[in-house]
């Protein structure tokens, strides 16, 4: 009967043993996925994974790294507009300025140059009567 009660006890002992290095595991690993994604922002750029090198002795996991988007993706185009103009309409005049130039420094050819432009434009004005 001893012998049983010292198997439980070293039985639950393991178990919780395992739930907190599985608890502080997951932690890490959200902390280094949200690290990434606050990089990623910082740096303007989406996280596209890259594709997966061929297996070998040397490479045991494909990597994801941040790469620039083709020119031609409108999603990130539009998040910086829809940045730009709530921080103009914040009256963060200087900040909607950057937000806009950053947009048509990247992305010449968008289809909301000619929106931008015009928003500048008001904005400059505004930002001069200030």
């Amino acid at each position: 009967m001893r012998g049983l009660f010292w198997l439980v006890l070293a039985g639950c002992a393991a178990t919780i043993v395992w739930l907190v290095w599985h608890i502080r595991r997951k932690a890490e690993e959200r902390r280094l996925a949200e690290e990434a994604r606050i990089a990623a922002f910082m740096t303007g750029l989406p996280l596209v994974p890259k594709p997966a090198p061929e297996k070998t002795a040397a490479t045991s996991s494909p990597v994801t790294s941040p790469v620039r988007a083709p020119a031609n993706d409108v999603a990130p185009q539009k998040l910086l507009f829809d940045a730009a103009h709530k921080a103009g309409e914040a009256g963060e005049l200087a900040l909607a300025i950057q937000l806009y130039a950053r947009l048509l420094a990247r992305y010449p050819a968008t289809a909301f140059a000619g929106e931008v432009r015009a928003a500048v434009e008001t904005l400059k004005k505004k930002l001069v009567k200030s």
